[in-house]
């Protein structure tokens, strides 16, 4: 079975893409945009991360189905994970604590 080759040309071309994320994250650290910060920096690093998976981690070229199904299985159980870090804390000062 012949697999798919990715030139070099593809990977600078990623890594200069990663890069330009990277600096647009440090970059818009610097501009208060209040409540959206958090939300903008996120889809960057989804952005970024989407990239490194696509690219680096060949998922763009690959033919098995099981494989997606992993990474979907991942992505939801991060979901999991951020929900839930999420939900504690939005909640936190709710319960009033005597002495605090």
């Amino acid at each position: 079975m012949a697999e798919q080759t990715v030139t070099k040309r593809t990977y600078i071309l990623v890594w200069i893409a990663l890069m330009c994320l990277t600096g647009l994250t440090a970059g818009i650290s610097f501009v208060n945009l209040g409540q959206w910060s958090t939300v903008i920096a996120l889809l960057i690093a989804a952005a970024k991360t989407g990239l490194v998976a696509m690219f680096f981690m060949h998922l763009l070229y690959e033919k098995d189905k099981i494989v997606w199904i992993w990474a979907g299985v991942g992505i939801f159980w991060f979901s999991i994970m951020m929900v839930m870090t999420m939900a504690d804390y939005i909640t936190r000062g709710f319960l009033r604590v005597p002495g605090k």
